[in-house]
C-alpha cells in the first residue's frame, strides 16, 4: 500500500493543472463513477487531478492500475476492502476491462464497502449493461472523447473559450468566429489540429506522434478488442485490413460485398466488426435520415472516428473525406458525454450532407461551396473549410470544433 501511495505522490507532483472538458462535467461526490474513453484520450490524468484537487497529499485517496502483476494475482475486493479499513475513502481504478470479472469485484466494493468511493476507467469498448455485475444502477458512466479544437487552444496556447452550441453558431457565427480570429491566425491552428492535435499525448513532441497513434491503434486492435468482445485473434489481421481499406477509400460509401471479399470476412461478421470499431472509437458510422440505429445493416457513410486516425494511417489524404470526418467527429463527441449514444444525432441528408438534431442542414465544403444543393431547405447552411469567419449561410467549418 505505501509503495503504491509512493507512486501516486510522484504522479500528483509532475501533474498538468490544465484539465480537459469532461472534468467539471463529472459528479465526483458520487459513490460509483465510470470513465470511459479510446486509449490515449487522458482517462489516467483526469482520476489523478480528481485526486490533488479534491484530497491533495493525504492517504485517504489511491490511484491504481490494475493490469499490473500485483493485481493478476490478487482479489480487487479484498484490496479495495483493505484500504477502506485503513482509512481510503477514495479508490481510482485504471485499466479495468483488464482485471477478470471486473464488474462483479466493483458491485461487491460497492454493496458491502458502501462508505469508500469507486472512480474506474477502462476502454471505450466496454458495456457496461452487459456486464456480469449490474452496474448499470450503480454506476454513473462518462465518455471522454479527444480533444476538441477549442481544447486544442487551450492546451497550447492557454486560451480558454467557452464551448458553442450549434444554435449559437447557426445564429452567431459571425460574431464569435470574429472574437476567435482577433487571436489566431485560425486556419494554421487548424491545420496543426486536424494532424496532430485529437490525443494529449502530442504536449510530449510531435516527432513521434504519428508512430504514437499507430501504437494506440494496434493496442486497441491487439489487446482491448480481443479481450472484451472475445475475438480470436487471427482475426485481427483482417479487422486491421479492414481498418486500412476504409481509411484510404473515398468516399466512405461502404460495398459490403467488396469490403467482404477483400478482406475475407463474411457479412455478418463484417457488420459485427464495424460496431465494435465506432464503440473502440476508430470509426464512425453514419446512416440516413429515419432509418434509426440497425445494428447488423449496412451504415450509408464509413468515417475514421478523427483526422489524426487518417493522417496516421493514409499515405495521402482527401480533402473532402477529411472536413465531412471532421464535422461528424465533433459533432458526435459534443453530444456523447455520457455513453447512451443518441445515433441519430446526425444522419445524412437527401439534399445536403447531414441533418443535426433533425433540426439543421449542413453542406460540408471548401471555401468556394455554394448554397445551391441546399437552397430551398429550411435552416440549412454551407459549412466552409479554409475561411476564417463567415457570412449569412456559410459557417467556417473549424468553429464546431468549439462545441465542447
Amino acid at each position: 500500500m505505501e509503495n503504491l501511495l509512493s507512486e501516486q505522490r510522484r504522479f500528483l507532483e509532475t501533474l498538468s493543472d490544465k484539465k480537459r472538458y469532461l472534468y467539471n462535467c463529472i459528479d465526483w461526490g458520487l459513490q460509483c463513477i465510470g470513465i470511459l474513453g479510446a486509449r490515449g484520450t487522458g482517462k489516467t490524468t483526469l482520476m489523478l487531478q480528481s485526486i490533488k484537487e479534491r484530497f491533495g497529499k493525504s492517504d485517504k485517496a489511491l490511484y491504481i492500475s490494475v493490469d499490473s502483476p500485483y493485481f493478476q494475482a490478487n482479489s480487487l475486493f479484498d484490496f479495495a476492502k483493505g484500504f477502506y479499513q485503513h482509512g481510503g475513502e477514495a479508490l481510482f481504478i485504471d485499466e479495468i476491462h483488464k482485471y477478470p470479472d471486473w464488474s462483479v469485484h466493483i458491485k461487491s466494493i460497492y454493496d458491502s464497502i458502501p462508505g469508500l468511493k469507486v472512480v474506474f476507467s477502462g476502454s471505450s469498448l466496454l458495456q457496461i449493461a452487459k456486464q456480469k455485475g449490474d452496474l448499470s444502477r450503480r454506476a454513473i458512466v462518462y465518455n471522454l472523447n479527444g480533444l476538441s479544437f477549442r481544447e486544442y487552444l487551450y492546451f497550447t496556447h492557454s486560451a480558454l473559450f467557452d464551448t458553442i452550441s450549434v444554435k449559437d453558431i447557426v445564429e452567431n457565427h459571425q460574431s464569435l468566429a470574429g472574437e476567435i480570429c482577433k487571436e489566431f491566425r485560425i486556419l494554421r491552428l487548424f491545420r496543426d489540429y486536424l494532424k496532430e492535435g485529437y490525443y494529449p499525448f502530442f504536449l510530449e513532441g510531435t516527432t513521434y506522434y504519428k508512430l504514437k497513434v499507430r501504437e494506440a491503434i494496434n493496442h486497441i486492435l491487439e489487446i482491448d478488442l480481443p479481450l472484451i468482445n472475445r475475438i480470436e485473434l487471427r482475426q485481427i489481421s483482417k479487422i486491421k485490413k479492414l481498418l486500412y481499406l476504409l481509411s484510404v477509400s473515398h468516399p466512405f460509401v461502404p460495398n459490403i460485398t467488396k469490403l467482404s471479399v477483400a478482406t475475407d470476412i463474411s457479412r455478418p461478421k463484417l457488420y459485427e466488426y464495424l460496431e465494435h470499431l465506432q464503440e473502440a472509437r476508430l470509426l464512425n458510422l453514419v446512416r440516413g435520415k429515419g432509418r434509426g440505429y440497425e445494428i447488423l445493416t449496412r451504415p450509408d457513410k464509413i468515417y475514421l472516428e478523427n483526422s489524426n486516425l487518417m493522417y496516421a494511417i493514409a499515405e495521402e489524404v482527401n480533402a473532402g473525406s477529411l472536413r465531412e470526418l471532421f464535422f461528424v467527429n465533433q459533432i458526435r463527441n459534443a453530444f456523447t458525454s455520457h455513453p447512451l449514444l443518441v445515433d441519430d444525432i446526425i444522419e445524412l441528408s437527401g439534399k445536403g450532407d447531414f441533418i443535426v438534431k433533425s433540426s439543421y442542414t449542413f453542406e460540408i465544403g471548401g471555401k468556394n461551396k455554394g448554397l445551391r444543393q441546399i437552397s430551398d431547405v429550411p435552416d440549412s447552411f454551407v459549412v466552409a473549410d479554409d475561411i476564417e469567419s463567415g457570412f449569412g449561410r456559410n459557417i467556417p467549418l473549424w468553429l464546431f470544433g468549439f462545441l465542447y
